[in-house]
């Protein structure tokens, strides 16, 4: 396991996070994907909320990360769901995506 990924690999083992193949992206809360990045290194430099109007909810975000120790680039990009907290999010690591296990059905 790559130790940058700890704090996220804790996430998935506790269902704080769900992979969800068909989406080719996590269900989760963005604000915990997020704080497990900033825990393990990585310094925020970017964020941004995207709403649909002045007064409305945020729709998605973007987040990136810098570790200054290696030069690793975290980012998360989300789309809220209608329902409850959790969203769809994209998370990359130095440009390669964070993807959960496939499942295959026999």
């Amino acid at each position: 396991m790559d130790e940058r990924q700890h704090r996220l690999d804790d996430l998935r083992q506790c269902g704080r996070i769900t992979w969800i193949g068909d989406e080719r992206g996590w269900i989760g809360r963005p604000e915990e994907i997020v704080d497990a990045l900033a825990c393990d290194g990585y310094q925020e430099y970017k964020r941004e909320e995207t709403r649909g109007g002045r007064r409305r909810a945020a729709t998605g975000g973007v987040w990136q990360g810098l570790n200054v120790e290696n030069g690793s680039v975290a980012s998360a990009i989300w789309v809220n769901r209608a329902a409850g907290d959790a969203a769809i999010v994209f998370i990359d690591i130095d440009g390669t995506p964070l993807t959960g296990p496939e499942r295959s059905d026999a």
